[in-house]
C-alpha cells in the first residue's frame, strides 16, 4: 500500500533536494505510479470525479485528481510546474502555444496511461480530456500553492484568454458525477 504521509514527505524532501525544481519530485511520483495497485489499495478505486487534496502548503500541493468519463477541461495554465502520474485510466493532454493578443493555438499532445508520469513546465498551457468511458485517477503534484495562484483559462470556442473560473471548473466535476449516476 501507498503511505500518503510518506509520499508527501518524499515529495517535500525531493523539492528541497532539487531547490524547488521538479526533477526529483518527478522521480518520486514515477516510482509511486509504477505500482498502480499500491496506489489503488490506499486511495481506492475512484468512485467520483473531483479534486481531492492530499497535501497543501505554500510551496507544494499534492492532489488526487479524478477525471469523469469523457470529461474535458478547457485550455488553462498553472503558473507553476506540475508532475502528473496516472494510476488508473487515461488522460490526454493538448499543449497550447500563446499567440499575440492573448489567444492560443494547439502545439502538441501527449496521452498518459497507467504508470505514466510527465512534467508540465511553469509556463505550459494545456487542456485535458479523459477519453475513456470510466473514471481516470492521477496524482498531481504542483510546485506551489495550487489554490492561491491566479491563473488563466481560454474559451473553448474563441480561444480568448480570461481569468480562471474555479467555481465553473468545479461544476464540471459535479456534472461528470451527475452523469455517472
Amino acid at each position: 500500500m501507498l503511505d500518503l504521509d510518506r509520499f508527501a514527505d518524499d515529495c517535500r524532501a525531493a523539492l528541497a533536494e532539487d531547490r524547488g525544481g521538479h526533477r526529483a519530485v518527478r522521480e518520486v511520483v514515477a516510482r509511486t505510479v509504477a505500482d498502480p495497485n499500491a496506489v489503488l489499495a490506499t486511495l481506492g478505486e475512484p468512485k467520483r470525479a473531483g479534486v481531492h487534496k492530499l497535501y497543501h502548503s505554500p510551496d507544494l500541493t499534492i492532489l488526487n485528481l479524478v477525471w469523469g468519463p469523457k470529461m474535458t477541461l478547457m485550455p488553462h495554465d498553472h503558473r507553476m510546474w506540475a508532475v502528473i502520474g496516472i494510476y488508473t485510466g487515461r488522460e490526454d493532454n493538448i499543449f497550447w502555444r500563446r499567440l499575440e493578443g492573448g489567444k492560443v493555438e494547439a502545439a502538441g499532445a501527449k496521452a498518459l496511461g497507467v504508470g505514466d508520469c510527465t512534467v508540465l513546465g511553469r509556463d505550459i498551457i494545456h487542456s485535458v480530456t479523459n477519453p475513456i468511458p470510466r473514471l481516470t485517477g492521477a496524482l498531481h503534484v504542483y510546485g506551489g500553492d495550487f489554490f492561491a495562484m491566479e491563473r488563466s483559462e481560454w474559451d473553448p470556442e474563441s480561444l480568448a484568454e480570461r481569468r480562471y473560473d474555479v467555481e465553473k471548473n468545479m461544476r464540471l466535476f459535479e456534472e461528470a458525477n451527475a452523469a455517472l449516476r
